[in-house]
């Protein structure tokens, strides 16, 4: 609970801009017995004296009151600001908090932070890469504006801009027998041993795609890290699946890798752009500066 009131420290950083109760009380329009009253009740509940004050002499600061008067009139430049009208809309034009899944960050964060730039020169970005539940809670409760993401059961109450879509990969040993193949369905990979992200959202999705077969996959592996699923893949642990597609046919630990494309229509999924509500720059402004993409 404040005890000082806003208006009580409007009235201190007047008189300690002013020097005088007499012309601090002509700027605000209010009696020189209330600023009186209002420097007293504000040194009483402090504790110390915020002026010296002399008969005949200019009103000035005392260290204390040095110190207090330059974080007092911060806050009370900030109360002006948010007071005039249109204030907060054009504060919030100067920066979007975007929220993007962890596994697209390293594919799609930096050439949209590069793009958002350039059709936005003055905008802030902030970015929080997270997990899906996590994302959406951010979304929900206003810690972030805009959020990058699959469209994992997402309900009616989130705003869309599709991207793009993307059909997942499977990765395996160049010496597997499907590594020069064009694209593979899933059916054919019902009964090999695999490996799966680690998230859990990733990972019930993906299980979803073969239950719509009719199958349920053995997974061998979790993965942390589609590095990991690739390295686990090239080395023969089994064949990873994953929606995320780096670039580059080597792994971390040297070893080459191959990609196929997954061929069934129904494992395609969109990337989308969501929010909640309205946002600044709207949605569809922020897609325009990235669509390129």
């Amino acid at each position: 609970m404040l005890h000082i009131t806003l208006r009580q420290m409007e009235y201190v950083v007047a008189v300690g801009r002013a020097g005088s109760l007499a012309l601090a009380s002509s700027w605000l329009n209010v009696s020189q017995p209330a600023l009186s009253v209002a420097i007293a009740q504000v040194e009483a509940r402090l504790g110390a004296p915020l002026f010296h004050r002399r008969k005949g002499v200019r009103i000035m600061p005392t260290s204390y009151g040095h110190r207090f008067l330059q974080k007092a009139e911060a806050l009370v430049a900030q109360a002006e600001r948010l007071e005039r009208p249109g204030a907060l809309a054009s504060e919030t034009m100067q920066k979007l908090r975007l929220g993007i899944l962890a596994e697209l960050a390293p594919r799609w964060l930096a050439p949209i932070l590069v793009h958002l730039r350039a059709a936005f020169p003055d905008l802030e970005t902030e970015v929080q890469p997270v997990g899906f539940p996590a994302l959406v809670e951010a979304l929900r409760t206003g810690r972030i504006d805009v959020g990058l993401t699959y469209d994992l059961g997402l309900d009616a109450s989130f705003l869309r801009e599709r991207m793009t879509n993307v059909a997942p990969v499977v990765w395996v040993a160049p010496s597997d027998r499907i590594a020069d193949r064009v694209s593979v369905p899933l059916s054919e990979l019902a009964d090999r041993p695999l490996i799966l992200s680690d998230h859990d959202f990733s990972i019930q999705h993906m299980i979803g795609l073969f239950r719509r077969l009719g199958t349920i996959p053995l997974v061998r592996h979790r993965a942390a890290s589609i590095e990991l699923m690739r390295s686990l893949a090239a080395n023969g642990e089994g064949t990873g699946v994953s929606y995320t597609n780096p670039a580059g046919s080597l792994t971390d630990d040297g070893k080459p890798v191959a990609r196929v494309p997954v061929a069934d229509d129904f494992a395609v999924e969109p990337i989308l752009m969501i929010s909640i509500g309205a946002t600044n720059p709207p949605l569809p402004e922020v897609m325009t500066a990235v669509r390129a993409l």
